[in-house]
C-alpha cells in the first residue's frame, strides 16, 4: 500500500535530474542499512553465485541500494566491493568502471520495461485495452524497483556523454514503440486524432518519473492500484469522443 511521501530531490521529466541520493535510515540522512557480506571467509577469489545470485546480479542489487541511499559520486568501489564481499579483481572482471555499473542497473531495467511493452503491443485486444496494460505494467515495475528508478533519474547525467548517448537512445527505441500504440488507436479511430502521441507519451512519463518523489510503499493505495489510476487517466485523455459515448451506454 503506498502513502504520499516527499523526498529531499532535484527530479527532471526526461528521467535525468541532479541531486543527492535518497536519504536512508529515518530519511533525515541516517547511513545506509548494513549490507551484509558473503557468507563464510573471504578466500580471495569469490564464488560465482552469492547467495542465490551470480556475482553482476549481486553487485546491481547492492548498488542500486547504496546508490540510492549515499548517491552515485558518493559511493566508492572499495564499498561496492567491502559490501559484496568480493576482490576488486572481481568487481573488475564484470564491470569496467563504476559508470558501467550505473549503465548496467539501468539498461536491466528498461530490457524488463521493454520486453513487457513488446509481449502487450504484440498481444490481443483493442489500442485502448493494450495501452491501459502497458500503462499499468510501466508503473507497477517502476515502482517494483523504485530504488534503480531513483538512482537513474538522479545520476545518469554523471555519465560520460557518449554512454549518455547510447542510454538517450535506447529510452527513445522505449518511446517510440510505447507512441505506436497510441497511433494504432488514432489509425482506428478509438483516439483522438488532434493529440500528438509524443506529446502524449511526454505527459504519461513525466507523471511516471516522479513517482519516486512521493510514492512509500504503506499507504492507502498499492503500486497496482496506482498503475490502474495512471492507466484509466492516460486513455481517459486520449479516447475519441464517440467512444466515450458509446462506453456510457
Amino acid at each position: 500500500m503506498g502513502r504520499v511521501i516527499i523526498l529531499e530531490c532535484g527530479f527532471g521529466l526526461d528521467g535525468v535530474g541532479s541531486g543527492d541520493g535518497v536519504r536512508g535510515g529515518d530519511e533525515r540522512g541516517g547511513s545506509i542499512p548494513e549490507v551484509s557480506a558473503v557468507d563464510g571467509p573471504r578466500t580471495g577469489r569469490p564464488p560465482s553465485v552469492v547467495r542465490g545470485l551470480s556475482i553482476p546480479e549481486r553487485l546491481t542489487t547492492v548498488a542500486t541500494r547504496m546508490f540510492a541511499v549515499r548517491g552515485f559520486e558518493g559511493t566508492t568501489v572499495q564499498e561496492l566491493v567491502e559490501a559484496t564481499g568480493i576482490t576488486k579483481g572481481g568487481f573488475y572482471h564484470y564491470f569496467s568502471s563504476k559508470d558501467d555499473l550505473l549503465r548496467e542497473i539501468y539498461s536491466r531495467l528498461l530490457a524488463e520495461q521493454a520486453a513487457r511493452l513488446e509481449t502487450v503491443a504484440e498481444g490481443p485486444g483493442d489500442a485502448a485495452d493494450r495501452l491501459r496494460l502497458v500503462a499499468s505494467d510501466v508503473v507497477a515495475t517502476t515502482l517494483a524497483d523504485i530504488e534503480a528508478v531513483t538512482v537513474v533519474a538522479r545520476s545518469m547525467h554523471l555519465l560520460a556523454p557518449d554512454v549518455q548517448a547510447t542510454v538517450r537512445a535506447d529510452r527513445r527505441r522505449y518511446h517510440d514503440r510505447f507512441c505506436d500504440l497510441i497511433l494504432d488507436g488514432q489509425q482506428s479511430g478509438e483516439f483522438r486524432p488532434d493529440v500528438t502521441p509524443d506529446l502524449v507519451a511526454d505527459f504519461f512519463f513525466g507523471a511516471v518519473h516522479y513517482l519516486p518523489v512521493w510514492f512509500h510503499a504503506d499507504g492507502p493505495l498499492s503500486a497496482e492500484e496506482v498503475g490502474a489510476h495512471f492507466a484509466e487517466l492516460l486513455v481517459s485523455s486520449v479516447r475519441h469522443p464517440t467512444m466515450r459515448s458509446a462506453n456510457s451506454e
